[in-house]
């Protein structure tokens, strides 16, 4: 049983794409897969969230939300706002804890970056890898100032102890320009942790077989340069 808490550097990286990618990845080696979203915001009742889409794309997958807020802020500011229960660290690593008692693999994806508010006490996704002793796949851009917010992320890992199990660029474009591929290269040193893959940006479009097939071939060693 493994559990891995997927982060990014920031909003919009490719976080639910990742999930998703790994999720398919380890149904395509027949394992049970579970994908947990703790603090889905921006969507209102009855639209698709971040869980849905992994559920379209990896139909084997067990997913689950656990709150909701219709407004797009960090969950603290809208769940304050919607007058709604915050979501907390404990509450987020139970969900995890039981979803692993019956999965190989339990895959919880954080909102915005990886120290945005879960809540006014000031939890983050952070906390919630702290409370499962889950390493953290971080999600990461490929162009222009990624490689400071991966600098600042990993910062922020290793001050609260936390492990880097590798870093996934989320949208990689299909005509990359000189500093995505220079990147390529800089990440792991900024990252201090493994380069693993890289999504082709779009690739959450594709039907769920061919989208496990782009997944299995992107969560390796990228070779775009």
């Amino acid at each position: 049983m493994t559990v891995l808490v997927v982060a990014g550097t920031g909003t919009g990286v490719g976080k639910t794409a990742c999930t998703a990618a790994y999720a398919a990845t380890a149904a395509a080696a027949g394992e049970r897969v579970a994908a947990l979203k703790p603090a889905q915001t921006g969507v209102r009742p009855g639209e698709p969230g971040d869980a849905d889409e992994v559920a379209r794309l990896v139909p084997e997958a067990t997913v689950r939300e656990l709150a909701r807020y219709p407004e797009p802020l960090a969950p603290a500011t809208a769940a304050r706002r919607s007058c709604l229960p915050p979501v907390t660290a404990r509450q987020a690593a139970g969900a995890a804890a039981d979803l692993a008692a019956e999965h190989d693999l339990v895959l919880v994806e954080g909102a915005g970056g990886l120290l945005v508010r879960l809540n006014d006490r000031g939890e983050t996704i952070a906390d919630v890898a702290a409370e499962l002793s889950a390493q953290v796949l971080l999600v990461v851009r490929p162009g222009l100032g990624t490689l400071n917010e991966t600098a600042l992320t990993a910062e922020a890992l290793v001050a609260r102890g936390l492990a880097c199990a590798g870093l996934v660029i989320g949208r990689w474009p299909a005509f990359p320009g000189l500093a995505e591929r220079c990147n390529l290269d800089d990440l792991p040193a900024e990252g201090r942790a493994p380069l693993l893959g890289a999504l082709p940006e779009g690739i959450t479009s594709l039907p769920p077989e061919a989208f496990a097939t782009a997944a299995v071939e992107a969560l390796g060693i990228p070779e775009h340069r």
